[in-house]
């Protein structure tokens, strides 16, 4: 019965995922004017479409390649090969939306790099290729310092919140201070005031 429930879960995902990548392409042709590879805005449409299809789609499967029972038995090298190649589909597709993205802001004459998503979207991708540094340069049409306070202050906020959540991540994961077991005395329990 697991099983089966683990293929109509896997099932219902990918048709998830392919509604998701769908739905993308959709919103970009009809709400934004559709695709082009010519730094205009319709470039910058890609962006959504190749970060929502690699970074979300494809990485998840790659990422759930070991957990399908057909792994499970026989040699591990064709899943490896699999996991692999799904892993570097995701790259790829992840790298062209950035292209798009820095096209779109170079060819705009728009600031890269200013904005929570940018930065948070730039370590993501730096960590998932585990290169080396990225370099990159930033347009000289506005520095940073002249945006308005409300950008300043917003970036600010949510890297506070980026920053509460790591924290709150960190705190659920120390094993030492989860509720220990009835009838187990743990060093957590000598935190407690006599009494309790």
């Amino acid at each position: 019965m697991a099983v089966g429930w683990f293929y109509l879960s896997s099932y219902a995902l990918s048709l998830l995922g392919l509604m998701c990548v769908i739905l993308t392409i959709y919103w970009m042709q009809l709400w934004h004017g559709g695709f082009a590879w010519d730094g205009s805005a319709r470039m910058f449409n890609y962006h959504p479409v190749f970060m929502v299809t690699g970074s979300v789609v494809i990485y998840s499967a790659a990422s759930l390649v070991y957990r399908l029972p057909q792994s499970w038995l026989g040699p591990k090298l064709p899943w490896k090969i699999g996991h692999a190649a799904l892993h570097l589909l995701a790259l790829a597709l992840t790298v062209l939306g950035l292209v798009a993205v820095f096209q779109f802001h170079n060819h705009e004459k728009i600031t890269n790099l200013y904005s929570l998503h940018s930065w948070l979207g730039i370590v993501t991708v730096f960590l998932f290729a585990c290169q080396r540094f990225l370099l990159f340069r930033n347009n000289d049409t506005q520095p940073y310092t002249s945006l308005p306070s409300e950008a300043v202050f917003a970036n600010s906020t949510g890297m506070l919140v980026v920053v509460f959540g790591l924290l709150v991540l960190y705190i659920l994961l120390v094993s030492s201070w989860k509720r220990p077991e009835p009838g187990i005395l743990s060093e957590a329990q000598s935190l407690l005031p006599d009494g309790e």
